[in-house]
């Protein structure tokens, strides 16, 4: 009981993969890619303070950290799945929500309870920090993605996955999306080049869409 239980349960993040019951030639767990998505909101932070920004670190490292711990609860809903409809997006974040908030209850001493719903509460919103998140847990996708390109896997749902994201992150208002689309896809997409899939005609259509 007690913290022990939510220590403990941090070793279930390891187990889950990400994208299931796809051809995968290198898989990926929740827990790597939390620790990734920290790794890149610094750097996409770093960014905005650069350009004058002010970022709740604090918040910052929460919010990117845990932002996939509900997913000990329901693992890792396939992508066109949870994004087929808002009111089933919806719902399975009521879901998870719930769960997380039993699990505090169940097993987090009062004391510390109020500090880990806000720690594992659902950190994307409209604060510089949320969009970094949701910024930076795209452009995961966009490396995974990338990753299964590169190699011919011709799996639909890793160009539907790449895209998605490319979509989503030019549509967010951050310094740090415009260096991204400047400086860092062009890198992307010239590495990728040697892909029997035609990374750069897809990267264009999701740019221009």
């Amino acid at each position: 009981m007690g913290i022990h239980t939510y220590f403990q349960s941090l070793t279930d993040l390891e187990r889950i993969i990400r994208c299931p019951g796809k051809f995968k030639f290198q898989e990926h767990s929740v827990s790597a890619h939390s620790w990734k998505v920290v790794q890149y909101a610094k750097t996409l932070a770093d960014i905005e303070e650069s350009n004058g920004v002010n970022v709740d670190w604090k918040k910052l490292y929460e919010i990117t950290s845990s932002h996939d711990y509900g997913e000990i609860f329901i693992g890792d809903i396939k992508t066109p799945v949870k994004h087929y409809s808002l009111e089933l997006r919806a719902m399975l974040q009521k879901v998870e929500e719930g769960m997380v908030a039993h699990f505090i209850d169940e097993h987090i001493p009062e004391q510390f309870q109020p500090i880990f719903r806000r720690q594992l509460r659902e950190g994307k919103d409209d604060s510089v920090e949320g969009r970094i998140l949701e910024v930076a847990d795209k452009l995961d996708q966009v490396y995974e993605a990338i990753a299964e390109l590169q190699r011919g896997n011709s799996e639909k749902e890793f160009i539907v996955m790449y895209r998605s994201a490319l979509i989503k992150i030019k549509g967010i208002e951050l310094h740090c999306v415009t260096y991204f689309l400047e400086h860092i896809l062009p890198d992307i997409v010239r590495e990728a080049s040697r892909s029997p899939i035609d990374i750069e005609q897809i990267t264009k259509e999701a740019l221009a869409s």
